[in-house]
């Protein structure tokens, strides 16, 4: 691991005047993703800019339909928020299966989103609830967001501040998790909003990451069962392949997920 200087920000303010400072400095929440590729030399910031102390990034609050998650909340604050439960549990389920207690303890949905991994499982959920992230410059959409592999519409220095969506009538989600590091081989969120219109969304499968399946959501919309939901069509050239499954493997997986999210929604 090489050398760094770490600074504690005390605001947004302070957070987006020391990062800067330098052209080198890079934002650190929960550390999940940075610290490790830190310590394998694949990165190295000349300073780190920790948020985790940032009021602004903070709370889960519920307005009338309106659901609100600061970027700062951890995966066990998700997963644990009565309010939330009451609001979303879906995405309460979701948040509780990510990684290990350590992971869920420390890692943040601001932090999973920024990044961007294409198995990481809160990108389903936003693209399915049609969420809104809320930086400190602007409003994005999360259809507009998540751009492609680890890559988002972020701009150098953007910080995600909270993350918004109205609440499903229904929701659930489902993964079919790698044994070793949780991270989902094939995960599916599936929404239903109140006019009755379905929303889904993929993620550990595809080959450019976190995608909104077309043929499912028509499916649903049409028939919220998951009987629909086993009928779509999932083609194998747009998924994943590697050491842990083949793409025809994770077509039939994304299937598999779609109808047991359905099912339990």
């Amino acid at each position: 691991m090489y050398a760094t200087n770490y600074h504690r920000a005390s605001s947004l303010a302070d957070a987006a005047r020391l990062q800067s400072s330098s052209d080198e400095a890079k934002y650190v929440s929960g550390g999940m993703t940075l610290i490790p590729t830190m310590k394998q030399r694949l990165a190295a910031p000349s300073d780190l800019v920790d948020l985790r102390h940032v009021p602004e990034l903070k709370g889960i609050s519920v307005s009338g339909n309106r659901v609100r998650i600061g970027a700062g909340t951890t995966h066990h604050e998700v997963s644990t928020s009565a309010e939330l439960k009451a609001a979303c549990p879906a995405i309460c389920h979701l948040a509780s299966h990510i990684g290990d207690p350590h992971v869920r303890h420390m890692g943040t949905i601001g932090g999973s989103i920024a990044n961007n991994d294409p198995a990481a499982d809160y990108p389903s959920a936003m693209l399915a609830l049609g969420a809104t992230i809320v930086t400190d410059r602007r409003e994005i959409a999360a259809d507009d967001f998540f751009t492609g592999l680890f890559e988002t519409a972020l701009e150098d220095g953007e910080i995600i501040v909270a993350v918004t969506f109205e609440t499903p009538a229904r929701a659930a989600y489902a993964k079919f998790a790698n044994p070793a590091s949780r991270y989902a081989m094939a995960g599916v969120f599936v929404a239903k909003a109140w006019d009755g219109s379905g929303r889904a969304a993929v993620t550990g499968a595809g080959s450019n990451g976190v995608f909104r399946h077309a043929g499912l959501e028509a499916a649903l919309s049409a028939n919220w069962s998951a009987d629909a939901a086993s009928g779509i069509t999932v083609d194998a050239a747009d998924m994943l392949s590697d050491i842990h499954g083949s793409a025809e493997y994770r077509a039939n997986l994304v299937k598999v997920m779609a109808k047991r999210a359905v099912a339990a929604a």
